[in-house]
Order: C-alpha cells, then sequence, then structure tokens
C-alpha cells in the first residue's frame, strides 16, 4: 500500500514484523495478546516512532491477532450491515440496504488466516473433509464460511454485523400497527413472523420481545444466538453442530424439547425450518402462550403454508386437516416484514389466523384476516387473544 505521495506507508511492514514476532512467541499460543504487550513490540521495534502512529500500529497489530484483520475498520462503520468476502479479490458490503464494492482487496492467504482466527477460538476448524461453517463473532455478529471445493473460486465469508441499537417496532410500521403488535406481545398471542432472507425478521422479533414483561422467565433457541432481550430472567440456548472429530450435532428440535422442561414463561425460537415446527405447534397448544418466532416465506398465508409443510416433516403421521386443525389453535398472528427498494425494513402485512374450515369434502383449510397492511389498520374486536 501506497500513500498519496507514493512512499511505502513504514507503519504497515511495521506491523508485519510485530506480527511475525508473536507469531513466534510460544506464549502467544497460550491466551489473549494484551495490548499492552503489542505496544511494547511495537515500541522496541520502532522507537523513534510518534506517539499517533505506534497507537495507529497498535490497533493494527490487534486486529490482525483478534482475527479480523483488514475488515476490522468495516466492522467498526456502524452503517455497514453486511461483510462480504467472495474468494480473493474485492471485498463487498452491505450498507443501509445496498450492497456495494470496497476498495479493499484480499488476497487468499489473507481470506484464510482471517477464516482461522475467526474459528479457532471457537474449537471449530474448515477444510475439504468438512467445507461449511457457522460461527458468532463475540459482538454477537453471525458468520457463514464456505471453502473448496463447495466454493469454486475460494473460501468465501459472510457476516452480518449484530445491530448494536434496538430497533423498536415504531420504526418498523405505523404506530396504530406497532400498538396492535405491543397489545398482542402484551397479551400473550403467539406470533410467527415471516419474510425473506435479510429482510429483517430477527429485527422484527428483537422489537416484539421488547414489549415482554421484565420479569417473565424468557428461554430462545437459535443456530446462532443474535437476540438481545431486555427482561431480567432471560436464558438462551444455542445450537451446536457436529464435527469430524465425532463430536454430536445438538439441533433446534432438541433444544426445543430441553427448553419446554426450563420452565419458560415465554419460549422464544430464533427461526424454525425443520420438524421443530410440531414440537413449537404442541407447546404453543399446551400452555406456553406468548410464544414467537420466524419463519421464511413470501407472506402471511405462505408462511401458514410452509408451517404446515413442517410440521409435516416430525414424522408422526397426522393428517394434513388435523395439522391445520393445531396451526389454527396454536398461531395466533402472522406478522409479514420486507425490505424497501430504499433498503429499509417495513412491517407490510399483519394477519390474524381466526380458525380453520371444512368445504365439506372432508378437507380443511386455515382462515385468515388482514389486520394491517400497509398505513391501514382493520379493526377487529373479536380477536381471540384479546381475552388473555
Amino acid at each position: 500500500m501506497s500513500g498519496a505521495t507514493g512512499v511505502a506507508d513504514p507503519v504497515l511492514a511495521l506491523v508485519a514484523l510485530v506480527h511475525r514476532q508473536l507469531l513466534d512467541d510460544p506464549r502467544s499460543l497460550h491466551g489473549p495478546v494484551s495490548p499492552e504487550r503489542i505496544e511494547s513490540l511495537v515500541r522496541s521495534a520502532a522507537p523513534l516512532l510518534p506517539a499517533t502512529e505506534v497507537h495507529r500500529a497498535v490497533r493494527s497489530v490487534t486486529d490482525v491477532v483478534t482475527g479480523l484483520g483488514p475488515l476490522a475498520p468495516l466492522m467498526a462503520d456502524p452503517s455497514v450491515s453486511d461483510i462480504l468476502v467472495n474468494g480473493s479479490g474485492a471485498v463487498w458490503l452491505e450498507r443501509r440496504g445496498h450492497l456495494e464494492q470496497t476498495d479493499l482487496r484480499l488476497d487468499r492467504s489473507q481470506v484464510d488466516l482471517i477464516i482461522e482466527r475467526i474459528l479457532g477460538p471457537l474449537g471449530r476448524r474448515v477444510d475439504p473433509v468438512s467445507p461449511t461453517a457457522d460461527a458468532r463473532l463475540p459482538d454477537g455478529s453471525r458468520v457463514h464460511v464456505v471453502v473448496p471445493p463447495l466454493a469454486v473460486d475460494g473460501p468465501c465469508l459472510t457476516i452480518r454485523r449484530f445491530r448494536a441499537r434496538p430497533v423498536t417496532l415504531a420504526e418498523l410500521a405505523p404506530e396504530p400497527v406497532a400498538e396492535l403488535l405491543r397489545d398482542a406481545v402484551r397479551r400473550r398471542a403467539n406470533i410467527a413472523v415471516t419474510g425473506g432472507t435479510g429482510s429483517g425478521k430477527t429485527t422484527v422479533l428483537n422489537a416484539l420481545a421488547a414489549s415482554l414483561p421484565r420479569a417473565e422467565r424468557v428461554v430462545t433457541v437459535e443456530d446462532a444466538a443474535e437476540l438481545r432481550l431486555p427482561g431480567d430472567h432471560v436464558v438462551r440456548l444455542e445450537t451446536r453442530p457436529g464435527s469430524v472429530e465425532g463430536v454430536e450435532a445438538v439441533g433446534i428440535r432438541e433444544l426445543v424439547r430441553n427448553a419446554l422442561r426450563m420452565r419458560p414463561d415465554r419460549l422464544i425460537i430464533g427461526e424454525v425450518r425443520g420438524a421443530e415446527a410440531l414440537d413449537l405447534i404442541q407447546a404453543m397448544n399446551t400452555g406456553h402462550d406468548g410464544s414467537l418466532t420466524t419463519v421464511h416465506s413470501n407472506g402471511c398465508r405462505h408462511a401458514l403454508r410452509r408451517l404446515e409443510t413442517l410440521v409435516l416433516l416430525g414424522g408422526v403421521g397426522l393428517p394434513l386437516p388435523a395439522v391445520r386443525d393445531h396451526l389454527a389453535s396454536a398461531l395466533d398472528l402472522v406478522v409479514h416484514v420486507e425490505r424497501t427498494v430504499a433498503g429499509s425494513r417495513q412491517v407490510v402485512e399483519v394477519a390474524e389466523v381466526a380458525g380453520s374450515q371444512g368445504d365439506g369434502s372432508g378437507s380443511v383449510a386455515l382462515a385468515v384476516r388482514t389486520l394491517a397492511f400497509g398505513r391501514e389498520v382493520i379493526a377487529r374486536p373479536e380477536r381471540p387473544w384479546a381475552a388473555r
């Protein structure tokens, strides 16, 4: 890298030197390296360096040692929501809902080092035998890694930033809709949030959970623990993937079953995408009112059809009419969120599951009433959850 005058930046060479010294020091293998130690090495290597440059060198070495290296400045930018590394070459990011290519370019060795630094402290690794991995950074950001042979053009790294500032319902929906949702949470309605990938389902789930009474015991189940709930009694459970060393995987379904034994006042499942939907619906039908979850779909009615399919994957042999009856009695509201053209996330539809209806032929369909769409709210006093 060169400065504006074409003179090589001496701090970069200093960073490489200090990093190599740390790698060659056996003490670096036995715990985190303190900033004081890094500063000592920097001053020893360049005793005449100005204080501002010492600070910059220490920060750069710390970024390399802690795993994010050249990606650290992007992680420090609050406007960045996703960081995308597609093999060697340019790094992409999403800022305010729009993708853009950065000036930062990484070579294969840098990408490999970043992935190793992220996964190593978690006891995880990726290789041709196990070429994918999910992880969570200390700040709660989600990381997904795919390496060759699955990633044809080199290792791919996707970081979805954890949003430090919680988003309120008032920012996601018009106030009448937001108040309807707050009231539904307070009255222990069972709610499913639906939307596409990156539409803001977890953001809405966090906003809904802000209305939970602080004293209630809340148990959350997630693939990667992202939810940040304000309550005083929150238990967070996170899945564990299997490994080539024989470590057994612990999935969502097993955690849901364990969560039900932990005396939850509320059960929150980050996302249902498999047979655990059956356990959630059964929980909603057996006294665990006020449960919240998310599901991938293109709308409220599509969400119910997807849940039907997921419940059938539970393998208990329930006929479809029985599944629909269970869903109708379990779910109260479905909330659909979309990402707008401008990049913001907005609640665009709220529907009430109004029961199941037969057509005389033995088939049963779920009845849905739209309560809110855009800025129009339809008042419906006969909500089954309103009496809770």
